[in-house]
C-alpha cells in the first residue's frame, strides 16, 4: 500500500520549530504560511510541513499512507492545487521518513494504531497553537484513512470534518479484491497472474511477502482501467534528494511496513476493525473511492458508510480511479473540500 498523495514545496525555515515556539507562524491573518521542521511530539522529534497562501485560510492535517509513505518528499504533487485555499500540513510519522531518520527504532520498538494515533493528535494540537485555529480538516488515505479514523473518534473536538479516500476498514474486510483479481486476470486469459495470485491462498496470510505480490498484480490490472498519475507528482525535493535522506524513506518504508504486517501476521493490521471503534461520529464524514479499487474495494467501502451516523455524511464514487491517487480522484477531494467542507471549517 503506497499511496502516492500531496506535495510540498522544498522551502525550509533556516532552524527547524518546535512546539515551544514562542511566535506564532501566522503573526498576520494575510501572511502566508510556510515551516518545515521537527517538532517534539511524544517523547521524539517528528518532521512537521505547513504550506499555504493564507493564514486565514481552513487548515488540512494529512494523515499519510503505506504505513511509511510520508508526502513531504513530493515537490509538486497532488495536493499542490490546495495552497490557495487551504493551508496543508503533512507530518512524517513516527517510523517513517525523516521522522525515521531522526529515530531510528531500538531493538524491540513497535509501532502500534494507538501510538500513531496519539501522535496524530498531539501533531493535531501543535498545528492549531502555532496557526491560531479552533478545528482543523483530518484527511487520510488507505493507511491514514485508518490513523484519521481512529483520531477523529478518539478526539472529535479537534476536526471540523473528516475526509477519507480509499477508506480501508478492517483486516476481515480487506480480503474482496483477491478474488476480483483472480476472475479480472482469469477473463484476460493472464494465467500466470492467476497462478501467481492462487499459489498465495486466501489472505490473511502469514508471509509478509505476499501482501507484495498481491498488491503488484493490483496495480497491473487497476492500471488498465484507470488515468495515469502524472510524472510531475513523483518528482522528489531536494530536502528528500540526498542519500542518507533517501535511505531513510526506504529503511523507514521497510521498517514500517513489516511493523504494519508483522513477519506471521502479527503486525498492526490484525488489530484494524473499524466497525469496534463504533460507527456515530460527532463530525461530518466524507469518503472518496475509486470504482476499481481492488485493495479497499467499493463494495466495503459501501457497507461501512452505510454503518455510519453522522451529523453530515456523503461518499463519492469516483470511475476511472484505483487504490492510488490519480488526477480524477484528486478532483473529486478537492470538489468536496471547497464546495462542501471549506464552508463548515472556517475557524
Amino acid at each position: 500500500m503506497r499511496p502516492l498523495l500531496h506535495a510540498l514545496t522544498a522551502t525550509l525555515l533556516a532552524l527547524p520549530f518546535t512546539c515551544t515556539a514562542a511566535a506564532p507562524a501566522c503573526a498576520s491573518p494575510d501572511g502566508r504560511v510556510q515551516e518545515e521542521g521537527f517538532v517534539r511530539i511524544n517523547g521524539i522529534e517528528q518532521w512537521v510541513t505547513m504550506r499555504g497562501d493564507s493564514c486565514a485560510n481552513p487548515v488540512i492535517l494529512i494523515a499519510h499512507g503505506g504505513p511509511g509513505n510520508p508526502q513531504s518528499l513530493y515537490v509538486n504533487g497532488p495536493d499542490a492545487g490546495l495552497s490557495k485555499d487551504f493551508t496543508v500540513v503533512h507530518w512524517d510519522q513516527r517510523g517513517a521518513g525523516m521522522t525515521y531518520g531522526r529515530n531510528k527504532p531500538k531493538e524491540g520498538d513497535k509501532l502500534t494504531v494507538e501510538g500513531l494515533r496519539n501522535d496524530g493528535l498531539a501533531v493535531a494540537r501543535h498545528v492549531r497553537e502555532r496557526l491560531g485555529k479552533n478545528k482543523l480538516i483530518l484527511m487520510g488515505g488507505s493507511w491514514g484513512s485508518v490513523l484519521g479514523v481512529h483520531m477523529a473518534k478518539a478526539d472529535p473536538g479537534q476536526f471540523c470534518a473528516y475526509l477519507g479516500t480509499a477508506q480501508m476498514v478492517s483486516q476481515r474486510e480487506e480480503t474482496a479484491g483477491h478474488a476480483k483479481l483472480i476472475a479480472l486476470a482469469r477473463a484476460a486469459g493472464d494465467t500466470e497472474t492467476v497462478a501467481k495470485i492462487e499459489a498465495l491462498g486466501p489472505p490473511p496470510w502469514t508471509n509478509p511477502r505476499s501482501f507484495g505480490i498481491e498488491r503488484r498484480a493490483m496495480r497491473k490490472y487497476e492500471a488498465m482501467r484507470t488515468d495515469p498519475i502524472p510524472k510531475a507528482w513523483m518528482e522528489t525535493g531536494p530536502r528528500y534528494a540526498t542519500p542518507q535522506a533517501l535511505a531513510d524513506y526506504e529503511g523507514g518504508e521497510d521498517y514500517s511496513w513489516l511493523e504494519f504486517v508483522g513477519m506471521h501476521n502479527d503486525g498492526m493490521f490484525v488489530t484494524v476493525d473499524l466497525y469496534k471503534l463504533g460507527t456515530d461520529f460527532k463530525l461530518p464524514v466524507y469518503l472518496v473511492q475509486g470504482t476499481e479499487d481492488l485493495l479497499t474495494t467499493q463494495d466495503v467501502t459501501q457497507r461501512y458508510f452505510d454503518a455510519i451516523r453522522a451529523p453530515v455524511k456523503k461518499l463519492v464514487l469516483v470511475p476511472r480511479a484505483g487504490h492510488d491517487p490519480n488526477p480524477p480522484t484528486v478532483a473529486a477531494q478537492a470538489r468536496l473540500l471547497k464546495e462542501e467542507i471549506r464552508p463548515r471549517c472556517q475557524s
